[in-house]
């Protein structure tokens, strides 16, 4: 199995393809890190609630503690500054929450996209390659089997006229050559329909 052309214009093509299919999937990968990380300053927000939300619920905790050492009014001072230390400690979960959320939508987005991108990519590039691989194993199989050259010829025949040129006889007596099975016009002619094909004789 021949991965690439043997004549040099097809195979720099082939490279060619191949190297801006490659460029485009890392760009694709890049460009959606890049989408990461710019969804993921959205949650500064969250993580600024979640640390304020820390630092008050600990003061509060702090103060409540302080509280219950007064004699006799201790414990009443206490509670109160417990509910609002909970309820500190509910706005720092909101905050990680918040977090949470962007994450997953930074997460999905980047999958989104470099699916996507890669998809789209080796949709495009993949099937002529894979076409090309299957036609060349099917003419280099066709060219060592019994009566392959003349099957060759007539492939050469039925394709651009452009390229019959380096056959030595006048395109209006290939046919009649060909139907001759002269082995000369038939030898060139499968030359002709190789090259068609990025192959060598």
């Amino acid at each position: 199995m021949r991965l690439y052309a043997q004549t040099r214009a097809r195979r720099c093509r082939q490279v060619l393809a191949d190297l801006i299919a490659v460029v485009l999937m890392v760009t694709a990968v890049r460009f959606a890190l890049a989408v990461h990380g710019a969804i993921m300053l959205l949650a500064e927000p969250g993580r600024k609630v979640e640390d304020a939300g820390g630092s008050l619920a600990s003061g509060l905790g702090d103060a409540g503690d302080a509280a219950s050492n007064v004699p006799l009014v201790g414990g009443i001072l206490k509670k109160p500054l417990q509910s609002a230390a909970e309820a500190s400690n509910g706005l720092s979960d909101a905050g990680q929450s918040m977090q949470d959320v962007v994450g997953r939508v930074a997460d999905l987005t980047t999958w989104v996209l470099i699916v996507t991108s890669v998809a789209i990519v080796l949709a495009l590039w993949l099937p002529p390659r894979v076409r090309w691989i299957r036609r060349s194993a099917r003419i280099r199989g066709l060219l060592d089997a019994p009566g392959g050259a003349d099957l060759l010829a007539l492939r050469a025949l039925t394709g651009p006229t452009r390229d019959l040129a380096s056959v030595p006889v006048p395109p209006e007596g290939l046919a009649d050559a060909w139907r001759r099975a002269d082995e000369r016009v038939i030898r060139d002619l499968s030359r002709v329909a190789l090259r068609q094909a990025g192959l060598r004789p």
